[in-house]
């Protein structure tokens, strides 16, 4: 309370101008003083007793108090009381009824005490509030009393330059810092392996603002649990006396490390469905291997693993089972590798498509021959040297700062294809269970899409090996003709398929060109167009008309299990300077002539080998010295962006120099025309007549 006359203090300490307000325990209750002389007269009057008792200063000074105040049957015990005081210097305290101005009786609290002045005079000072008002304020105390020192939650109290003022029993309990250690010291200096910095900074903007904050996150370690993090729930208000004066602030505090421990649990939880999720989306989206691998180590980096690597056994990549005795090394392909940013660990991994070799000793071979995970969740000296492949790799590791190890095995259909290693850097926080579990999830998905792809990879090498050996190897002139060819297989997401063409010698320096595509793809759509190019190469030598040709060929293609397949076959005569050509649903070739703009031969389209029923027709068209004609599989110029007539009208555009190198052609038309995520192969045989030996 301040004494009368002097402003109150601020926040800061300072001053504060105008009208004096309520500011105190004190004003609260309204302590009223009255001062008596040795006579038992009024000498003075406070305003306060003005409010109590309902006199004013005019009518109770000067006036002896006991007649004014007390009722007639009170009057002889209060002169004894103050004549004892008086004469003795002891105080007296305690409660009776004290008339009021109004005729009303009120319980009244005192407390009485003698007084000297520096003349030797005697008075009595009265101290007096309203009995009501101080039971109440009483049990106000007291029931803060309580309620901060039975309180489960903890309570402090912060002055207005956040130093602590006072904390009860739970909180020392909270974090076994005793009260008396800090009072007068802030929070980060009390508890500096907390996020003391943020709450002190939630502590100030409170005490600036005046607005309560609830739900201040505060996470770390405190004295009473050293090794165990721990979260905490603040809620902040600021403190004021009844003046509006600014005290500091208070704060409750409650232990919320379960609750927290459930969140990052929780988010924990979501971030390996939300992975696995990712996984699923990007794992597998093609049959190729290697891509497959790469989708591996992309969604791995970085949720899970600052650096990854997919690794296959080499017995598995080449298609044949792999077991491991426990003295026996791993043999692995290095599929993918990725990082999140430029590192050592990088140059120490196996680059992709290189062969490597682990030791017994080393972890991930360990990891392939139990096919169980590996993880080193603090990675020593001596565990980089069984990470590493070798020492050089180790030293690279030790360099790019790997702290934590996984290693997890790639498991599809009960045979273990390789390995996943992960290894952290920036991250600082070790491999955990948790992530060894979702690695094991998330490896597991992937093994699966690996599998698929390796098989296919293995399947489609050999249609594709089928295939290259069925094809003819034909010398760059034969007869009449020079003649240049391509065969590409279809992009590595798709199987095999069954284009061919053939150049076959005949009689007389007569040469036989075929082109084809067999419906369908893989070894069976390989295997028929071995069948249909062996059966064109027998009749071709019986010297057939081309359609008679055609006729036989699709009788045979009838049999070969509901087959279908287009065709052209086309036979040049050098001495009539002249070709015979038969259609049998195959796109029409073209034909290059100096001096004339390139052109598509109008002929009979006919319908595909194995249909039946229609006749097929021959039509001869002029050859002469320096033509060529081209003759290709829809691969080179189908696609699902373009119209057919706008593809092949490039691919004449592009026949514009009849004196260029067939050679040079070829190259050229594969370069222009096929598209890099087409789904089918191409045959493509370009031929140029030649003078007549």
């Amino acid at each position: 309370m301040s004494a009368a006359g002097t402003a109150p203090a601020g926040a800061g300490g300072e001053p504060v101008d105008g009208p004096l307000r309520p500011s105190g325990l004190l004003d609260v209750l309204g302590v009223a003083s009255v001062v008596l002389d040795d006579q038992g007269r009024i000498v003075l009057w406070s305003p306060q007793a003005e409010e109590l008792f309902g006199y004013t200063a005019q009518e109770a000074l000067g006036q002896f108090a006991a007649p004014l105040m007390v009722r007639e049957e009170h009057l002889d015990m209060v002169v004894r009381l103050f004549a004892d005081v008086l004469r003795t210097g002891r105080g007296w305290a305690g409660a009776f009824p004290v008339r009021h101005k109004d005729g009303s009786t009120r319980l009244v609290e005192f407390r009485n005490m003698r007084l000297l002045d520096d003349r030797g005079d005697v008075y009595a000072l009265g101290l007096a509030a309203d009995q009501s008002t101080v039971r109440r304020l009483e049990r106000e105390v007291a029931l803060s009393e309580r309620i901060v020192s039975q309180s489960p939650m903890g309570l402090v109290v912060l002055d207005t330059r956040l130093r602590y003022v006072s904390a009860n029993a739970a909180q020392e309990r909270i974090d076994g810092v005793p009260a008396a250690e800090r009072i007068g010291r802030t929070v980060p200096e009390v508890l500096p392996d907390l996020n003391a910095a943020e709450v002190e900074s939630a502590a100030l903007r409170v005490l600036r603002t005046g607005e309560s904050l609830v739900g201040v996150f505060a996470v770390g370690r405190t004295p009473a649990e050293p090794d165990q993090d721990h979260a905490w729930s603040i809620s902040m208000y600021r403190l004021e006396d009844a003046a509006g004066t600014v005290l500091g602030v208070a704060a409750s505090v409650v232990d919320v490390t379960e609750q927290y421990r459930a969140g990052i649990e929780a988010e924990a939880a979501r971030r390996r469905l939300a992975l696995i999720a990712d996984a699923s989306a990007r794992i597998g989206t093609t049959l190729d291997l290697d891509r497959t691998a790469r989708e591996l180590a992309d969604v791995a980096v970085p949720e899970l693993a600052d650096v990854a690597a997919v690794d296959l056994l080499e017995a598995v990549v080449e298609g044949r089972h792999s077991t491991l005795g426990p003295a026996e090394p791993a043999v692995f392909r290095a599929l993918a590798v990725r990082a999140d940013h430029a590192t050592d660990a990088l140059e120490a991994a196996d680059p992709p498509g290189q062969i490597a070799r682990y030791g017994p000793d080393r972890l991930v071979t360990r990891c392939v021959r139990t096919g169980l995970p590996v993880l080193v969740a603090q990675v020593k000296d001596e565990d980089l040297a069984r990470i590493a492949r070798s020492p050089e790799a180790a030293v690279l590791l030790d360099r790019a700062g790997v702290h934590s190890y996984l290693a997890v095995p790639l498991i599809a259909r009960g045979e273990v294809l390789g390995a996943l290693d992960l290894k952290r850097t920036r991250d600082p926080r070790p491999f955990s269970e948790d992530d060894v579990l979702l690695a094991r999830e998330l490896a597991a998905r992937a093994a699966v899409q690996i599998d698929n792809a390796r098989w296919y990879q293995n399947a489609r090498d050999t249609a594709l090996t089928l295939q290259r050996s069925l094809l003819p190897r034909h010398p760059s002139v034969t007869g009449g003709l020079e003649v240049a060819s391509r065969y590409q297989p279809a992009g590595a997401t798709t199987e095999v398929g069954g284009d061919w063409f053939d150049v076959i010698p005949l009689e007389d320096d007569k040469t036989a060109l075929v082109v084809g595509d067999v419906m369908g793809s893989g070894i069976g759509a390989a295997a028929t167009m071995g069948r249909l190019r062996t059966a064109t190469k027998a009749l071709a030598s019986l010297d057939l008309d081309p359609a008679r040709l055609l006729e036989h060929l699709d009788r045979i293609t009838d049999g070969l299990d509901h087959s279908i397949a287009t065709c052209l076959y086309a036979v040049h005569d050098p001495r009539l300077r002249q070709c015979r050509i038969a259609n049998a649903g195959h796109l029409p070739p073209a034909r290059v002539r100096p001096g004339r703009p390139p052109e598509l031969l109008d002929l009979p389209t006919g319908v595909p080998l194995g249909v039946g029923g229609v006749a097929f027709s021959t039509t001869t068209v002029s050859l002469e010295p320096g033509d060529q004609l081209v003759l290709y599989t829809d691969g080179l110029v189908e696609t699902r962006r373009h119209p057919l007539d706008e593809r092949l009208d490039l691919l004449l555009t592009l026949l514009d120099d009849p004196q260029r190198p067939l050679e040079e052609l070829c190259d050229l038309l594969l370069r222009a025309l096929r598209q890099p995520d087409n789904h089918d192969d191409v045959a493509l045989l370009v031929a140029r007549a030649q003078n007549p030996r």
